[in-house]
């Protein structure tokens, strides 16, 4: 979809016939026969499909077939007494990897035209389904979190007192603020789901952004004062060669590793699909590296040297702050406003062009993200003598046809007569 690019009008080519197209978004045929796998992708028309994409699909055998072109030589004559050439293995290792790029792109491809063709209903219904699916997933996730994330403080919290070690303070100071950043998140949500629209009319979706940031801070800030008392007992030195071994201890935080192993699999089918779970997840997977480390550095200021387990406490501190300022930056680019992926501008360009006959080109596509969401401005264009009532309903169930799709927050439609104009926006550099 070359109309994708985001500041030059596509205009529709006029060869396409929209004689029984309709303001409603088209509806995909089904397949006439049942053995889907021999047979080619489902037919469409020029009202069910204006642009022939699907002529464009590739079938999983032609896609298997897919072989890069090879340069043609020419042969030398087998008289001439020079024998073959034996085959190079780089060049054969070369040559699959480019077969699997080419299948890999036509895969991409297949997948990109069948989601632009898929009514915008079905890509409704499908995240609601979807949603329905995993919404006792997700209260399992936060909340199973949550109460792990009380039993482990109190559960290290004794382990890191009762062997007075650096390394497992830094897991217990982890484990203190985890609930606290859990309820941060809970609170945040709950929050967005209470919105009053006179004094929010944009909504609250964007307070879940602000409480993973708050979540991303609260931990790096606990990082940083680790850092500082293990850098004040590597200053004050030690009178023995090594640290008290306690074994409850020890073991009390491996049963943290285990269940953070845990939760951290269970979290990871769903971190895409909620942006809660996914805090929640990195969460997890940074206590892994927190208990895991935290265990071996404190064994080993207990076994081999006592300046193991405040230098281990040190090296994970900045870790686990690198780990967390990588997600605020993150989640910092989602409220500030950056430009959707490639994939949805095209699908919004697609469902724009096609929506309606009365659309004569697309000027201008933005999609950018607002919090976990997207904001989308489309300016349309349309015939200068259509009647303001025929312009706004075109224009308006665009913007309900947009703001229906999953990932859409808010949409707005601009209508226009000609595409030789300059941008109706530009970047204020100076108040």
């Amino acid at each position: 979809m070359g109309c994708a690019c985001m500041q030059k009008s596509c205009h529709l080519p006029p060869s396409v016939s929209y004689n029984e197209a309709t303001t409603t978004a088209l509806e995909r045929p089904l397949s006439t026969t049942a053995d889907e796998e021999s047979n080619p992708p489902p037919r469409y028309t020029r009202e069910n499909d204006p642009f022939q994409l699907a002529s464009k699909l590739k079938t999983a055998e032609e896609i298997a077939q897919i072989q890069p072109q090879a340069n043609i030589s020419r042969k030398r004559d087998s008289n001439s007494g020079c024998l073959p050439r034996p085959p190079n293995p780089r060049r054969a290792l070369s040559s699959t990897l480019a077969s699997r790029q080419l299948q890999t792109f036509y895969e991409a491809q297949n997948e990109n035209i069948n989601r632009m063709l898929k009514p915008v209903e079905e890509h409704v219904r499908d995240a609601r389904e979807i949603s329905t699916s995993t919404q006792l997933k997700y209260k399992i996730a936060v909340w199973g979190s949550f109460a792990a994330n009380v039993i482990l403080c109190v559960l290290q919290l004794y382990g890191a007192i009762s062997s007075s070690s650096l390394s497992l303070y830094t897991t217990m100071a982890d484990a203190i603020f985890d609930p606290m950043s859990n309820a941060t998140l809970l609170i945040s949500n709950k929050a967005v789901n209470r919105v009053d629209p006179r004094k929010f009319p944009a909504g609250k979706a964007r307070i879940e952004t602000a409480g993973n940031i708050c979540f991303c801070f609260l931990m790096t800030a606990v990082s940083f004062i680790l850092i500082a008392f293990s850098v004040r007992e590597l200053a004050e030195g030690s009178t023995s060669e090594t640290g008290s071994f306690h074994l409850p201890s020890v073991l009390a935080v491996a049963v943290a590793f285990c269940t953070k192993l845990a939760l951290f699999l269970y979290c990871w089918a769903l971190r895409n699909q909620y942006s809660q779970v996914r805090i929640l997840w990195e969460d997890h997977r940074n206590d892994l590296f927190i208990n895991g480390f935290g265990i071996l550095t404190s064994v080993g200021g207990s076994k081999l040297r006592w300046w193991i387990d405040p230098a281990g406490a040190i090296v994970l501190s900045v870790l686990v702050s690198c780990l967390w300022l990588f997600s605020a930056y993150r989640e910092f680019q989602l409220l500030i406003g950056v430009t959707a992926d490639t994939k949805m501008q095209q699908l919004i360009t697609y469902i724009s062009m096609t929506h309606s006959p009365l659309i004569t080109a697309i000027d201008t596509v933005r999609a950018y993200t607002s919090g976990p969401r997207l904001l989308v401005e489309v300016d349309i264009v349309m015939d200068p003598n259509d009647s303001l009532r025929a312009t706004h309903d075109v224009a308006e169930e665009l913007q309900m046809k947009l703001e229906s799709l999953p990932d859409v927050e808010r949409a707005y439609v601009h209508v226009d007569y000609e595409t030789t104009h300059k941008p109706e926006h530009f970047l204020k550099k100076e108040l």
